[in-house]
């Protein structure tokens, strides 16, 4: 049996979740899939999956396989790639899995600067604030925003800023500018997915955490940027939520002596000892975007 192949049939099953939709991606009837995953199977002595008339659940086993499989592609696709070029080229998909108001705001924009630069490199998309496995999920990289520890993962850090409070004007004109923290007792606030708990520090550089109240939860960062910016209440969020509100004036930040420090925006992707070009390629860009911003 070609490992090659097999190990690339194993991976693309794990990826679309099925033996059907792993066949149509790589062009393969789903009875050659099936016979490649069970002859696999044979050879390691080993059962990968675990299947019913409904679903197909990969094991224990075969999770740990994968993971190794993954990264023994990934070099011989860099191995391939070199030889046949005879230098580093950026080329091949790349899945990516980045949060809305990042995706939206700051990647979008730049992608046809990156792919001038990277023309042979194809960009597979997604927009998640959420949770993401991206071993399990197979994504080649992710950008986070917050504090992750992960052994299997490389983390690197994009940027960071203060925890920002905001108020559109219209807003402030209103019901007028809080002097200290304790005041937002007296405001509507945004409540974001974070909750109700927001973070200051006090006059003399301490950790202040302080509970707020409003009429609104939004688990949206666009949807609360926007709300914000409407002259609803007051929101919290990371510099880099709000910086091209502010920077337009559509935002005015309050309460700046009592700023904590904002939670970090870091690219994680599994830990490799090469790194694929088109990986690279995509790191160095959104390095490039973020130190611009």
């Amino acid at each position: 049996m070609d490992k090659f192949t097999a190990l690339t049939v194993f991976a693309r099953v794990v990826e679309h979740g099925g033996f059907t939709a792993a066949a149509s991606r790589l062009g393969l009837s789903p009875s050659a899939v099936t016979k490649t995953i069970a002859r696999l199977e044979d050879q390691l002595a080993t059962q990968l999956f675990t299947r019913t008339t409904r679903r197909l659940r990969i094991t224990d086993d075969g999770q740990d396989f994968y993971e190794r499989c993954i990264r023994v592609l990934a070099e011989l696709e860099e191995a391939e790639s070199i030889l046949k070029q005879g230098s580093v080229v950026a080329r091949g998909r790349l899945r990516a899995v980045v949060p809305l108001s990042f995706g939206r705001v700051t990647l979008a924009p730049e992608l046809p600067a990156f792919f001038a630069l990277h023309p042979e490199v194809s960009l597979d998309l997604h927009f998640s604030d959420g949770q993401v496995d991206l071993i399990a999920e197979g994504f080649d990289v992710a950008v986070r925003t917050g504090n992750f520890s992960d052994s299997r993962l490389t983390t690197r850090l994009l940027t960071r800023g203060p925890q920002v409070t905001v108020a559109a004007p219209a807003y402030l004109a209103r019901h007028g500018e809080p002097a200290v923290p304790q005041d937002l007792r007296e405001h509507n606030c945004i409540i974001s997915r974070f909750g109700p708990e927001w973070s200051f520090v006090d006059a003399e550089g301490r950790p202040l955490t302080l509970r707020v109240r409003g009429n609104a939860v939004i688990n949206s960062g666009d949807a609360l940027r926007e709300t914000a910016v409407a002259g609803t209440g007051i929101a919290q969020g990371t510099w880099w939520l709000y910086r091209k509100d502010l920077e337009r004036g559509d935002l005015r930040p309050i309460l700046e002596g009592f700023a904590a420090e904002g939670a970090p925006v870091s690219v994680l992707y599994p830990q490799q000892r090469h790194m694929a070009p088109k990986l690279r390629a995509f790191i160095d860009f959104l390095v490039q975007i973020t130190r611009a911003g």
